[in-house]
C-alpha cells in the first residue's frame, strides 16, 4: 500500500538524521575547546560569526544527497515516474518546461517544503539569504531534470525555488530563535531547531562545531502565540464542492518577527521582518500556511508615535478552507507599522499590493489534480488593536484575482477574498482565550460551468498561549 504523500519528507528527515549520526561520528574532533562554548558565547563572540566557516561545497552535496534519498523513496513507493535514467535526464534537458498536474498538496505544499530543505542546507552552512536562494533555485532545477522522468515543470521550479526560499528562511530564523534560548537544555534546543528546520539540524549534527554557530537574530521585537481549539461552520455555499466537515479541531501557531519600532534594530538582511502562520486541521491536515518577509526595505518614523518599515515583500500562501484550495507565490510592495493612539492603545498593521503565480482548484473538479495556474494581482491588509496588556483585536483581509495570464487558455478566472477576525483576552500570565471568525469567498468563471460562487464561514473558540512579549506592542517612547 502506498503511504500518504504527506509522509514523504518526514521519512526523509528521519533518514537524514540517521546519516547525520554516522557523519558526526566520523567528523568528531575530541578535545575541541569550542564544544564548551555556551549558546550566548557563540552568538556574541565576533570570532564565531555564522559566516566564519561557511562552505559552498557542503550544501551542494547536502542537496544532492537529499535528492538521491528522496528519489529512491519515491521510486519505491510513488511510481515509475521516479525511475530516472541517463536517457530520461538527457530528454528532460532538451524538453521545454511545462505546467504539470501533480496532486495539489504535492505541488503547492510538499514542493515548497522540499525547497525549504534546500534553503536550510545552504543557510546552516553559513551562506547568506541571496546565496541560499541561488542554491534553492538550482536544487529545484536539478530535481526537475534529474529527480523525475516527467518533463520539467515551471510551476514546480517556482514552488520549490522561490516559495521554498520564503518558507525556508522563516523556518531557519525560527529554528535559530530556539537555539538562542540558553534557558532550554541543549538537547531540547537542538531537537526543537531540527523539528522546525530539519536541514539545519542535519548540518549542525553532521559537522559538529563547524556549523554550531547560531545565526544572530539581533533580538527582534516579536509576537508569538500558540492556539488550540474547535470551530464550527456558520455559513456554507459549497458550489461544486462536495467535501465538507462542518466541525473541526485546530492547532494554530503564529509569529510576527522584527516588528518595527525597537531602538537599534535594523532591516539590513532579507526577512529581518517576517510574519508566519500555520494552522493544522482535523478536516484536511493544513487549513493554511502563510508567510511573508521583507526582502529589501527601510525603516521610517512619523512623529513620536509612529514607526514603520516599507519595501519589497516576498510571500508564500497556502489556503485550503475545504470548499476550494488556493496557493500563491508573490512579490509585493508594502509597509508595516505601529502607531501609539494613546498611552495604552497601540495599532499595528500591514498593507501590500503585488502579483503572484497562483494555483487554484478547478471548478467542477473531482480530484486533487484538478486545478489551474495564473498570474494573480493580490492585496493584503492587516490590523491589530492592542489594549494595554489585556486584550487585542485582530483583522486580516486578503484578495487574489487569478487571471488567465500564464495559465491554460480555457482556465477562466477567479476572485478570492478571505477575511479573519480574532478577539484575544489574556486571563493570567501567558494564558488567554480567543474567539475567531474566518470567512472565505470565491467568485469563479469558467467556459464550461459559467459563474459559480463558493464561500465558507467558521467561528471558533481557542485556548491561546502567548509568548513572553504578550501582544507584541513595541514601546520606543521615553517615560
Amino acid at each position: 500500500m502506498k503511504p500518504p504523500a504527506t509522509l514523504r519528507l518526514a521519512v526523509l528527515a528521519v533518514l537524514c538524521t540517521g546519516v547525520a549520526n554516522l557523519a558526526n561520528a566520523a567528523a568528531a574532533e575530541p578535545g575541541n575547546a569550542d564544544a564548551t562554548l555556551s549558546t550566548t558565547q557563540r552568538i556574541f563572540d565576533p570570532a564565531r560569526d555564522v559566516d566564519a566557516d561557511k562552505s559552498y561545497l557542503i550544501p551542494a552535496l547536502d542537496i544532492l544527497g537529499f535528492q538521491f534519498l528522496l528519489n529512491r523513496y519515491d521510486n519505491a513507493f510513488e511510481g515509475p515516474e521516479y525511475k530516472v535514467t541517463l536517457d530520461s535526464i538527457r530528454r528532460n534537458l532538451h524538453h521545454h518546461w511545462v505546467a504539470d498536474n501533480d496532486p495539489f498538496e504535492v505541488n503547492q505544499f510538499l514542493h515548497p517544503y522540499q525547497g525549504a530543505m534546500y534553503h536550510g542546507f545552504a543557510r546552516s552552512a553559513g551562506l547568506n539569504y541571496w546565496e541560499s536562494l541561488g542554491y534553492t533555485v538550482a536544487g529545484a532545477a536539478v530535481w526537475e531534470i534529474a529527480g523525475e522522468t516527467t518533463p520539467p515543470s515551471r510551476n514546480d521550479l517556482i514552488a520549490s525555488g522561490i516559495a521554498g526560499s520564503f518558507l525556508g528562511e522563516a523556518l531557519f530564523r525560527m529554528a535559530n530563535l530556539v537555539l538562542e534560548k540558553d534557558q532550554i537544555p541543549p538537547f531540547w534546543r537542538e531537537l526543537g531547531a531540527a523539528a522546525l528546520s530539519p536541514s539545519t539540524g542535519f548540518n549542525r549534527l553532521a559537522f559538529g562545531n563547524r556549523f554550531k554557530g547560531v545565526f544572530d537574530s539581533h533580538d527582534p521585537a516579536r509576537y508569538s502565540r500558540f492556539a488550540v481549539g474547535v470551530s464550527a461552520t456558520t455559513q456554507n455555499q459549497p458550489g461544486t464542492s462536495n467535501k465538507l466537515r462542518r466541525n473541526e479541531a485546530l492547532l494554530d501557531y503564529s509569529l510576527d518577527y522584527g516588528l518595527p519600532g525597537k531602538p537599534g534594530y535594523t532591516y539590513d538582511r532579507p526577512f529581518d521582518y517576517f510574519s508566519f502562520q500555520a494552522t493544522a486541521s482535523s478536516a484536511n491536515v493544513f487549513e493554511n500556511i502563510v508567510t511573508r518577509g521583507l526582502l529589501y526595505g527601510k525603516d521610517y518614523a512619523l512623529g513620536e508615535s509612529y514607526r514603520g518599515i516599507w519595501g519589497l515583500y516576498g510571500s508564500y500562501d497556502y489556503l485550503a478552507p475545504q470548499v476550494f484550495r488556493v496557493s500563491s507565490t508573490a512579490l509585493s510592495l508594502g509597509t508595516t507599522g505601529q502607531w501609539w493612539a494613546s498611552r495604552d492603545i497601540a495599532l499595528q498593521g500591514t498593507g501590500s499590493i503585488g502579483t503572484g503565480y497562483t494555483g487554484v482548484a478547478t471548478l467542477g473538479g473531482t480530484s486533487d489534480q484538478d486545478y489551474h495556474y495564473g498570474l494573480a494581482p493580490q492585496a493584503l491588509a492587516t490590523l491589530r488593536v492592542i489594549f494595554g496588556d489585556n486584550v487585542s483585536l485582530d483583522a486580516t483581509a486578503r484578495e487574489y484575482f487569478v487571471s488567465r495570464v500564464g495559465g491554460a487558455p480555457t482556465s477562466g478566472h477567479d476572485n478570492i477574498v478571505r477575511g479573519e477576525t480574532a478577539l484575544t483576552w489574556r486571563i493570567q500570565g501567558p494564558h488567554a482565550v480567543a474567539l475567531r471568525y474566518i470567512w472565505t469567498r470565491r467568485d469563479a468563471s469558467s467556459p464550461q460551468l459559467g459563474d459559480v460562487t463558493q464561500s465558507r464561514g467558521t467561528i471558533g473558540v481557542f485556548y491561546t498561549l502567548l509568548g513572553h512579549d504578550r501582544f507584541g506592542a513595541v514601546d520606543w517612547r521615553t517615560p
